[in-house]
């Protein structure tokens, strides 16, 4: 039986393209050309990503008169903001358990930031006429096992006491199977307003358009090798030119940090998609997704999954992979066991959809740090700031980070650099073989935990009282 299912999976991914579905569009945008020679800004931006483009946009709207040169190693987009899940959340903490958990003082302020950084991304897309199919659609975290349940229960009614569960509602099953139907729903967390669904790459191709049209100019296939004080600046050697500018912003999350003493503090963690067909008007009834709300379940190894603008649906996560030696490597976006599993855990959840057909699979890094969400910081006296660590909830939070560090860069206590959490950093993770023995030990001891009713072993409870932890 088991063969049999197998076969039945394997056959629904069988003509799946091994591109992300959200950059294999034939409207994307042609790079810009690559740095030939010298140039000059008051700031220059490493990293083409959501990082890097909210820095360059934001830093224009403070100041138009601002001259500002982003340079990005490929494409604009082409990494993990081409590659996610498009789920725009809210939450700068990677969740307001996690937040509560380490900054308890501040969470209400938090949580309030959070709030105005995600109207302030909706505000743009309409200000700027930014096609990335926004749809503030919510999200409902949702349980497959009573332990799940539970702890849903029990995290509705610490945030309900602390009165931070405005926007949100447990659904018992039948309330859940009402807006999304599947037989292993047991209930959900509902966060009705909290996030929006985008298209990743639309997105980013939208900032990089607005950025052009405000005055950035933007070098593309343009890696930055290395970073270096030049006279009251720094200056920054690409393949064929250099950048010199007053102040460096440095958004390259995954990828290794031009300042050496920030890379242990983040690790690559390989994150895989599965993207299906168009679902018929019947298959759409099947499964009565009626809200299009976005969806994740409770477990420590999860899923989420979301509609895209024409009806396919995206089914992503559960197995995190952290390569030994923590290197980004085009070799590991793929990954055909991961696939396979995928499906297989897709038409558990949906039996209401056998025989829909895969059309895209795909993987790519996740910038992961101990605390699950973003750090901040700055080097060479103040004239380069870094932001990195969102651990895959960066669609939202990078547009906080980057008002972040231009408030760094620019000397400014806020409202921001005030907080603790901007204001201190995650353990970093150990050298190898350290860092794969631990983060393999912490997944071993999750999927346990998982199958054992959500119990937590010795290995688990002494990684939280340390505050480390590893997810995606």
């Amino acid at each position: 039986m088991a063969g049999s299912a197998m076969n039945r999976w394997t056959t629904a991914l069988a003509e799946a393209k091994p591109v992300p579905y959200w950059l294999d569009d034939p409207a994307r945008p042609a790079p810009e050309p690559a740095l030939v020679g010298d140039d000059r800004g008051d700031l220059l931006v490493v990293g083409g990503g959501y990082s890097g483009l909210w820095t360059a946009l934001l830093a224009k709207e403070r100041d138009p008169a601002r001259d500002v040169v982003l340079v990005e190693g490929r494409e604009i987009g082409w990494a993990a903001s081409g590659r996610n899940g498009g789920f725009c959340a809210a939450s700068l903490t990677h969740g307001t358990p996690n937040g509560l958990a380490r900054w308890p003082r501040e969470i209400a302020t938090l949580e309030e930031l959070g709030r105005r950084n995600l109207d302030g991304i909706e505000e743009t897309v309409e200000r700027y006429a930014i096609d990335c199919e926004f749809e503030r659609t919510g999200e409902i975290d949702v349980a497959t096992q009573p332990h799940q349940l539970a702890e849903l229960h029990e995290t509705y009614e610490d945030l309900a006491a602390r009165g931070l569960a405005g926007g949100t509602e447990m659904l018992d099953a039948d309330e859940l199977r009402a807006q999304v139907d599947s037989p292993t729903f047991l209930g959900g967390f509902h966060d009705r307003d909290g996030v929006a669904l985008v298209h990743p790459a639309k997105l980013a191709w939208g900032l990089k358009r607005v950025c052009r049209e405000l005055g950035v100019r933007i070098y593309e296939n343009t890696p930055a090798l290395q970073l270096a004080p030049a006279g009251a600046g720094m200056a920054v050697r690409t393949p064929y030119g250099r950048v010199f500018a007053r102040h460096v912003a440095l958004g390259t999350n995954v990828f290794p940090s031009l300042v050496r003493r920030v890379r242990a503090y983040t690790v690559p963690v390989y994150d895989y998609a599965l993207m299906t067909e168009p679902l018929s008007a019947e298959q759409m009834a099947a499964i009565g997704w009626r809200n299009r709300q976005g969806l994740g379940d409770a477990a420590n190894q999860f899923h989420y999954f979301r509609l895209s603008a024409d009806n396919r649906v995206l089914w992503g996560g559960y197995d995190a992979i952290y390569p030994f030696g923590g290197q980004v490597r085009a070799e590991y976006d793929h990954r055909p066991e991961t696939y396979a599993r995928l499906a297989g855990h897709f038409f558990t959840c949906f039996p209401q959809l056998e025989g829909v057909r895969f059309t895209h699979a795909w993987g790519g890094a996740i910038d992961t740090c101990s605390r699950f969400s973003a750090f901040f910081g700055t080097a060479h006296g103040g004239r380069v700031a870094y932001a990195a660590g969102y651990t895959g909830l960066g669609v939202g939070a990078t547009r906080f980070g980057a008002d972040v560090m231009l408030d760094l860069l620019a000397g400014e206590r806020t409202e921001r650099t005030a907080l603790e959490m901007v204001r201190s950093k995650p353990l970093p993770f150990p050298p190898e073989p350290f860092a794969w023995a631990g983060i393999t030990l912490t997944k071993r001891a999750l999927a346990r935990a998982d199958a054992q009713g959500g119990r937590r072993n010795g290995w688990l409870r002494a990684m939280d009282k340390l505050g480390l932890g590893f997810d995606s």
